[in-house]
C-alpha cells in the first residue's frame, strides 16, 4: 500500500474569462505547486493563456489579467500534453474545484481529447471548499478567510493569480490537515525541467526562522505516578498494559 509520505499532491487553481463555462468562458492562467510528503518539492507548472476571446470586465477586476496582456501567449493545445503530465496521477487539492475542473474538462474537450476531459478519472480530487465547510460550518471559507483564519500571510494577495493563489492553498490545506504551515522544499528545485515547471525555491514564499520546540523530559515525581498507574492499570486488567508489553520485552 502506498505509503502517506509518498503522495503526491498537486495545488491546483486557474484564472478564467469569466463564467459559468457552459457561456464560452475558457481558462487564461493555471497555477499549480506539487507536493509530496507534507513537503514542497520545488517543482510548480505555471502558465498564462491565450483564449481566443474577450475576458469579461468582472474577470478582470478580479485577476487583473487583460486581454492586451494574453496576446502573444501560448494556447491550451501548446500546453496541453505538458500539464497532463504534471497532474496525472495525483490527488489535486483545488479550492471550490467543480470550477476548476469543469473548465479543464472543457479544453480537453474542446481539443477533442475526450479521454481526458474527466480528469477526475486520471486524479483524485480533493475539494478545500468542502472541506473548511465541514469543519468550520456556518462561517466565511474563502481561500482570504481562511489564510486569516489559519495566520498565513496573504498580504500580498490584492489580486487573484492562479500561482500565488495555489501556493496559499497548499498552506491552508496543510494547516486544515496537520497543522503545518511552515513548507520545507524538499529537492529546492532539483527536478526543475520546462518552461513551467520548475522554478527555484527563492520563488516561493514561506514562513522562516521559527524556533525548534523544546523536548521537555519528565521529572522523577510524574515518572513515578506513571509506574503506579501502569500498575493500576495491570492490576485491573489482570495483566501487562500494552505499554508495559511494548517497552519491557526485550527485542530480538
Amino acid at each position: 500500500m502506498e505509503q502517506q509520505q509518498d503522495k503526491r499532491f498537486v495545488i491546483l487553481d486557474t484564472e478564467t474569462t469569466g463564467m459559468p463555462v457552459s457561456e464560452g468562458h475558457r481558462i487564461i492562467e493555471i497555477g499549480c505547486v506539487e507536493v509530496i510528503g507534507r513537503r514542497l518539492t520545488g517543482r510548480h507548472f505555471h502558465v498564462y493563456l491565450q483564449p481566443d476571446r474577450e475576458s469579461d470586465e468582472g474577470a478582470i477586476n478580479v485577476h487583473g489579467i487583460t486581454d492586451a496582456f494574453l496576446v502573444g501567449k501560448p494556447r491550451f493545445a501548446d500546453v496541453a500534453e505538458e500539464f497532463f503530465e504534471f497532474i496525472q496521477g495525483a490527488t489535486l487539492v483545488i479550492h471550490n474545484a467543480a470550477f476548476d475542473v469543469g473548465f479543464i474538462n472543457n479544453e480537453f474537450a474542446l481539443l477533442g481529447q475526450h479521454e481526458r476531459a474527466d480528469i477526475s478519472q486520471h486524479c483524485t480530487v480533493l475539494d478545500t471548499l468542502l472541506l473548511a465547510r465541514a469543519r468550520h460550518p456556518g462561517q466565511r471559507n474563502s481561500l482570504d478567510a481562511l489564510c486569516k483564519r489559519y495566520d498565513i500571510d496573504n498580504s500580498g494577495r490584492e489580486l487573484h493569480g492562479a500561482l500565488l493563489d495555489s501556493e496559499l492553498l497548499a498552506d491552508v490545506y496543510l494547516a486544515m490537515t496537520g497543522g503545518q504551515t511552515s513548507l520545507s522544499l524538499a529537492g529546492h528545485g532539483a527536478d526543475a525541467e520546462g518552461d513551467g515547471q520548475a522554478a527555484g525555491g527563492s520563488e516561493i514564499r514561506r514562513i522562516v526562522g521559527r524556533a525548534s520546540g523544546r523536548v521537555i523530559m519528565a521529572t522523577a515525581e510524574e515518572l513515578e505516578a506513571h509506574a503506579e498507574r501502569l500498575a493500576a492499570i495491570a492490576k485491573s486488567a489482570g495483566g501487562p498494559s500494552m505499554w508495559q508489553v511494548l517497552t519491557e520485552t526485550p527485542a530480538g
